[in-house]
């Protein structure tokens, strides 16, 4: 890793550096192999970071990372009998976010920041698979993308690396800030502005001023992607000198989609135009993941690819071939039925897109078409009545059973069934597990099943057990 000596790190932390246990003087000048958080990952070379969680303290493993031939520890205590070198520092979160930063800013990596209320994940997946047509990438894994995980993901990019696609995930002011500070995008993208974290945002405008702090630490002659279709990022004229680009599927924006075929959970076909200074140019793309909300991910993939030079052909390209991620509307074929894995989280923007996807399923193939929804949080004051609105919408989509589970989601499933002539058979349960436990006698063969809810509700074992 460029740089990452146990001096230098001593440094970039602010930490006090104790070499006088290390068996080997030159480790103060070694660079480290890797840098993490869990000392089960810790190899001969790499720097243990030692923190302390909720349940676990990882002070107590330092002794054996030291025996697996670690180059160092940070930690916050001095351990009481030392066996190698050791950085002393005050907050071991801190220097984890302090030494990305520093690791970073001497690397020679152009960095993709992407953030926004839904879709960063998808939109994360479509921008490093069109990316990786022209450019060495690597990207966010996992949900990696709060201030724990995007420094953990800085601290993996190595030299040969071309290119960064960091996802950005927030729930209060302040929190974007110290992100940008840590990645200094070179490229922005803000897929919306929907209505996650109210809670501690408030209101959509909240929302608007919490993810535009992704710009505070922009590179200088940056490029910004966002979508025009948004009222509230289409007030976004400039940033710091630097035009946005827009995309979404009205003409009006610099990159846009027309000419939409649905092929049902298969994905769709799109048009998409490119009409910026430098580029005009039309191609035919398919999108392999199901949803109409997936040409947006599609659209802002190829404003990021426009923006780093890369042709039209090499854009269709990456799209056509990105995968899923599971939790995030994967689609599992089962013996029994066709689930719709969509647990990771959920909020009332994404519910809704979530609904119409199921009722794309093809119904000669699966006649039956079943909602398993959760509770969504932090949504602040209004939950309530969020979860209701979702409730009106799933009883007026043309689906079948709607199961709804969790003391929010209470609010959802009386909505569902006041709405009259809905034809649905709509259930309440006030957990998941009161729930799994009727669910065999809720369901039938060949149904197509869409599970969501936020995360904290672990719905991947309703996943599991279908």
């Amino acid at each position: 890793m460029k740089n990452m000596t146990l001096g230098n790190i001593a440094r970039a932390v602010g930490g006090e550096l104790h070499m006088e246990y290390a068996p080997d003087g030159a480790a103060a000048v070694t660079e480290a192999l890797g840098v993490v958080i869990d000392s089960r990952q810790v190899a001969c070379g790499f720097v243990f970071i030692a923190t302390v969680g909720e349940r676990v303290d990882g002070h107590d493993f330092i002794d054996s990372v030291w025996e697996k031939g670690a180059l160092g520890v940070v930690c916050e205590k001095a351990p009481a009998e030392p066996k190698g070198a050791y950085i002393l520092v005050e907050d071991s979160f801190q220097a984890l976010k302090d030494m990305a930063e520093f690791y970073l800013d001497g690397l020679d990596v152009r960095v993709v920041g992407i953030t926004g209320s839904v879709g960063k994940t998808s939109t994360k997946e479509f921008v490093a698979g069109v990316l990786a047509q022209g450019f060495r990438v690597l990207k966010t894994e996992g949900n990696f993308n709060n201030e724990v995980g995007l420094p953990l993901t800085v601290l993996k990019i190595r030299d040969d690396c071309e290119v960064a696609v960091l996802e950005m995930g927030i729930s209060d002011f302040g929190e974007m800030h110290r992100l940008s500070k840590i990645a200094k995008p070179d490229i922005c993208v803000i897929t919306n502005i929907g209505q996650c974290h109210l809670e501690n945002l408030k209101s959509r405008d909240g929302i608007l001023k919490a993810k535009s702090e992704i710009f505070d630490f922009m590179k200088e002659n940056g490029g910004i992607c966002l979508n025009g279709d948004d009222d509230k990022l289409a007030t976004v004229t400039q940033v710091g000198g630097i035009k946005p680009l827009f995309f979404g599927s009205e003409s009006s924006n610099d990159i846009y989609a027309d000419n939409y075929e649905n092929k049902g959970l298969d994905g769709s076909s799109v048009m998409i135009h490119i009409r910026t200074q430098q580029v005009h140019a039309d191609f035919r793309a398919d999108i392999p993941l199901p949803g109409g909300h997936m040409v947006y991910n599609a659209l802002a993939a190829t404003a990021v690819g426009t923006l780093l030079g890369l042709r039209a052909e090499q854009i269709r390209q990456g799209i056509c071939t990105v995968e899923p991620v599971g939790g995030r509307s994967h689609i599992i074929h089962t013996q029994r039925f066709t689930v719709i894995d969509d647990c990771y989280n959920a909020n009332p923007v994404s519910m809704k897109a979530a609904l119409d996807l199921l009722t794309m399923s093809d119904l000669t193939k699966s006649p039956r078409r079943v909602a398993i929804l959760g509770d969504m949080f932090e949504l602040g004051q209004n939950e309530r009545e969020l979860h209701a609105e979702v409730g009106r919408y799933a009883a007026n989509a043309e689906i079948d059973v709607l199961i709804c589970v969790g003391d929010l989601c209470k609010s959802m499933y009386e909505a569902a069934a006041r709405v009259e002539n809905s034809g649905q058979s709509v259930y309440y349960f006030a957990d998941r597990d009161a729930m799994l436990g009727e669910l065999e006698g809720l369901l039938q063969d060949k149904d197509t099943v869409l599970v969501k809810a936020s995360h904290g509700m672990h719905f991947e074992e309703v996943v599991a057990c279908l």
